[in-house]
């Protein structure tokens, strides 16, 4: 996925472990798979996060990122990016077909 390898460029300190979940998860994960699968989760300070907050979690490590990130814990702004992520999610599978 490029917006993984885009990601992983953008963090130069290492701050993030990407996990690929596609092959499975060993049992070591309490989340089933499907939903892994469905959704972009994160841990942040031990706490796990799915959607929009997830990614507000990345985008805090990420320097470049950091004040987008910031900005998203403001319970509105987090709102409207839930809001956008879920519409991105239903024309997801149309935009990986057309980028295959």
């Amino acid at each position: 996925m490029r917006e993984i390898a885009l990601m992983k460029r953008l963090d130069r300190r290492e701050r993030i472990q990407f996990v690929d979940v596609s092959a499975g998860t060993d049992g070591a994960c309490p989340i089933d798979r499907a939903q892994l699968l469905a959704r972009f989760h994160a841990e942040d300070n031990g706490e796990l996060k799915s959607g929009a907050a997830a990614f507000a979690a990345m985008w805090r490590q990420i320097p470049l990122l950091r004040p987008l990130g910031l900005i998203a814990r403001n319970k509105a702004v987090l709102g409207v990016l839930e809001w956008l992520y879920l519409r991105f999610l239903k024309v997801r599978p149309w935009l990986q077909r057309l980028l295959a």
